[in-house]
């Protein structure tokens, strides 16, 4: 008899990606007309603790969607990253989250085409065999993650990212 190994709840950590562009061809974005379906959601920064929420009760609610999460201790707020991907149907919302298609294999956003092509751009960051995403101002490569099986594992990126001003307690209202 097999027995299954637990996934772990969250995949971690993202590799980043150094912002890259070929010699004398820079990045550019252009209005994508139909939209591409979506495939995933991406929230950075602030927009993290909603997405996190949001993915958490969708979870509960049956869907299997997978998450692939940065280690939130060793990053500034502002440079968190959750991807949660899944069926169309079974995303979740939040606000100032964006939702992302597959082009040519990359996940870039369901409105905007990357010029040059999507797939010069997967081979460019790494991605040709791994999970890539493009947004404007980032690049993410990362193994694919299994769907989670543990919805309170996503609880750590419900609360706020801790700031500077926080570890020194000027930031918790103490005096």
């Amino acid at each position: 008899m097999t027995t299954a190994r637990p996934a772990p709840p969250v995949s971690k950590p993202f590799e980043s990606v150094p912002p890259v562009s070929l010699p004398s061809v820079p990045l550019r974005w252009e209005r994508r007309e139909p939209p591409l379906p979506a495939a995933a959601v991406l929230a950075v920064g602030d927009a993290v603790p909603a997405l996190a929420a949001a993915t958490r009760e969708r979870v509960r609610g049956g869907a299997r969607l997978a998450v692939l999460a940065d280690d939130e201790a060793a990053l500034p707020a502002a440079d968190r990253a959750l991807l949660v991907l899944g069926a169309e149907a079974d995303l979740p919302w939040a606000d100032g989250a964006r939702y992302l298609g597959r082009d040519a294999g990359l996940l870039v956003p369901t409105t905007a085409r990357p010029v040059p092509a999507a797939a010069l751009w997967r081979r460019v960051i790494g991605a040709a065999d791994r999970l890539g995403v493009l947004v404007p101002g980032h690049a993410l490569v990362a193994d694919t993650p299994a769907p989670i099986t543990a919805p309170e594992a996503l609880d750590a990126f419900t609360r706020p990212a801790r700031t500077d001003a926080d570890a020194d307690g000027a930031g918790d209202g103490l005096q």
